[in-house]
């Protein structure tokens, strides 16, 4: 049976397919369940979640309702239906912006994590360091209206931020080691906790041809290219960060929801709010297009090879999958339903808002739309199977702290040694880590 919170009560963790459920969030209670076997204990770190600007559904369509059907794919699409789609986009597409931005981003190579804490900051905790009880606060004039929020993968102290205008690249400045800062750029500091004697340096703002708001960001693994996009705009960018200069890129006239390099670099999904998405393939940087009859993608992810992207579409409960059936640079592939009966018929959900899976490829965590009261608000696991095809098990559910906390943003942990860690924002002002810990860690 899956595991549900009863309500009043809270999570703490995952063992081995049980969600641990307590009354109340404390160190002590974390120590007991997970703290002796990982080494070390995730505190919740507080927040001010009236500061973030509202979460806002886009306007439902005036349509007759029709049954479920699985995401269809790709160029032999209705050709009337897709010029239809790219004359006609749909209404108000800023409303959207807020739905898949990455407001959560762990440290590759440390225990330390960013998220976006208010409307014009982001906030820096690093729980290796056991006497830091006060987190860094990024802020700069330069830092206004801020979406997304990623660690460059390679270094792991370079923090890139999307905000109104631009991307502030923050880097971590230690004694000996001071980041040359771009010519131009207002200095913007923030000093590390106590006693490690370090600061993070604004060091640029990547800006483009015109001052649109940034809202989706993604590093290329090797962390030489940074790809944005902005909610307005149906170009995304491609910028060769050492060089602090940027490469638009347009396919059709909708305006883009989110990026994703694959794990080898080898491709990049992006995905428009009118249903189409396309996969780029980045030796020569063509593409093939894709398209929803289910909405636009609310979420996406790549498997641990970069052969499988998993997709989620605003206006179903069931999951697309995408297989690359050759090698890169080949686009071949095909679609396959992931279907999620639980959210459907248990949740009576309309669609699923947030999805991020674990670089391991274990554990699947994603948001939905309304559902009926009990569920409200929770966070779903799943158990991921990915031979041959991926399957999905629901684990159960993960409820936040404090009185109807809904999930504002969450991510995994890439690279965590001892299993799946999953942070999750809530409305309630508290970021939580989960460990996700199974038997194979």
């Amino acid at each position: 049976m899956p595991s549900f919170p009863p309500p009043g009560a809270v999570t703490l963790c995952e063992i081995n397919r049980n969600l641990v459920a307590v009354d109340a969030l404390s160190d002590d209670r974390a120590k007991e369940a997970y703290g002796d076997v990982l080494g070390m204990v995730f505190s919740p770190i507080p927040f001010q979640p009236d500061v973030l600007p509202p979460i806002r559904e886009p306007p439902a369509a005036e349509q007759p309702e029709s049954s479920e059907k699985v995401p269809t794919a790709s160029v032999t699409s209705t050709i009337s239906e897709f010029f239809k789609r790219m004359i006609f986009p749909p209404q108000d597409p800023n409303l959207l912006h807020e739905f898949d931005t990455q407001k959560v981003s762990w440290n590759p190579h440390k225990h330390c994590l960013a998220f976006v804490s208010g409307k014009n900051q982001v906030t820096v905790h690093d729980f290796e360091h056991s006497d830091a009880k006060e987190p860094c606060i990024l802020t700069s004039d330069h830092q206004i209206n801020v979406k997304a929020v990623e660690w460059r993968p390679n270094s792991g102290k370079m923090i890139a931020v999307a905000c109104k205008g631009g991307i502030c690249l923050w880097s971590a400045s230690y004694p000996g080691n001071v980041p040359f800062m771009k010519a131009g750029v207002t200095p913007s500091f923030s000093a590390f906790p106590r006693g490690s004697g370090g600061q993070w340096i604004l060091v640029d703002v990547l800006r483009g041809s015109c001052a649109e708001q940034v809202s989706a960001l993604c590093w290329k693994p090797d962390g030489r290219y940074l790809a944005s996009a902005s909610s307005n705009s149906p170009s995304f960018t491609i910028w060769d960060v050492s060089q602090g200069l940027g490469t638009p890129i347009r396919r059709g006239l909708s305006n883009i929801s989110l990026v994703r390099w694959s794990p080898s670099g080898d491709y990049l999904l992006a995905a428009k709010f009118d249903g189409t998405f396309h996969f780029w393939e980045t030796n020569t940087w063509t593409s093939e297009l894709w398209s929803s009859s289910n909405g636009y993608v609310s979420g996406a992810n790549w498997d641990p090879e970069g052969r499988v992207a998993l997709l989620s579409f605003s206006n179903s409960t069931t999951l697309g999958s995408v297989h690359l059936s050759s090698k890169p640079p080949s686009l071949e592939a095909h679609l396959l339903p992931v279907e999620l009966p639980e959210i459907a018929s248990l949740i009576v959900s309309r669609g699923i808002e947030k999805l991020a899976w674990d670089a391991s490829g274990e554990r699947l965590a994603l948001s939905f739309k309304d559902g009926n009261e009990m569920y409200r608000g929770l966070v779903a696991v799943y158990d991921v199977r990915r031979s041959p095809l991926i399957s999905l098990s629901l684990v159960g559910f993960i409820r936040g702290p404090g009185e109807e906390a809904k999930p504002l943003a969450f991510a995994f942990h890439n690279k965590f040694k001892q299993g799946p860690l999953l942070s999750v924002c809530w409305s309630s002002g508290w970021c939580c880590t989960y460990p996700l810990i199974l038997r194979s860690h």
